[in-house]
């Protein structure tokens, strides 16, 4: 159990404590993962940045997904989606994250390219992971940017995800893997929804953290 998103980014940190000093970079992805990799990327002394990836939810329940979408458009669906739905519900929903994906790289990174990621050690943070959709579509972004090393991590998931993510991924990370694991937020003791306002001052901070260290 983490008290908030900082205690379990500085929990995470220690389990990749071997990343420190390096030339890692680490990519949150929004909104909930990014006070986590801001912890994160502070403790390994890393670079550090957002990586956006959206969930395609389902129509009648948009809590849950059957798939995602990375900001280059990197897609991962589940193999089942096509009996679930027509090609052009599909359609529709990738169309609307599409545009989601697009105002979140211009709101929360301003609109900037993400850092270079061909032949280095990239680190993918999110604040839990429950399906993996959006983990994965992140990792495919990394894989066609010729990302040396991908290390997908996050403070909590299930013990069946980590293993699914470890052959996907170089790496796969967590703190905690709780037997019977079914919601991230039933593992932090302080659990909000992050908004874009709240994701901004953390990115605004990183950057006067690093002007002080330079």
């Amino acid at each position: 159990m983490f008290r908030d998103r900082m205690h379990a980014g500085k929990k995470l940190a220690e389990a990749l404590s071997e990343y420190r000093n390096g030339n890692a970079i680490v990519l949150a992805i929004p909104r909930g993962g990014v006070e986590v990799g801001f912890e994160v990327a502070r403790k390994l002394n890393a670079e550090f940045s957002i990586i956006v990836s959206r969930k395609l939810p389902f129509v009648d329940e948009p809590e849950s997904g059957f798939g995602a979408i990375a900001e280059d458009g990197s897609i991962f669906m589940l193999d089942d989606t096509y009996n679930i739905y027509s090609k052009e519900v599909v359609g529709e929903i990738i169309r609307e994250q599409k545009k989601e994906t697009a105002r979140r790289v211009d709101v929360l990174r301003g609109g900037k390219p993400l850092p270079e990621i061909k032949g280095r050690t990239v680190i993918i943070v999110d604040d839990g992971i429950a399906m993996g959709s959006t983990m994965k579509a992140a990792i495919m972004l990394c894989r066609k940017a010729k990302a040396k090393r991908i290390i997908a991590a996050a403070p909590v998931t299930s013990l069946m995800r980590l293993i699914e993510l470890s052959h996907i991924a170089d790496q796969a990370v967590a703190v905690e893997t709780p037997d019977n694991f079914c919601a991230v937020a039933s593992s932090y003791e302080n659990w909000y929804d992050v908004n874009d306002y709240e994701v901004i001052d953390l990115m605004e901070a990183w950057e006067d953290l690093r002007r002080e260290q330079f």
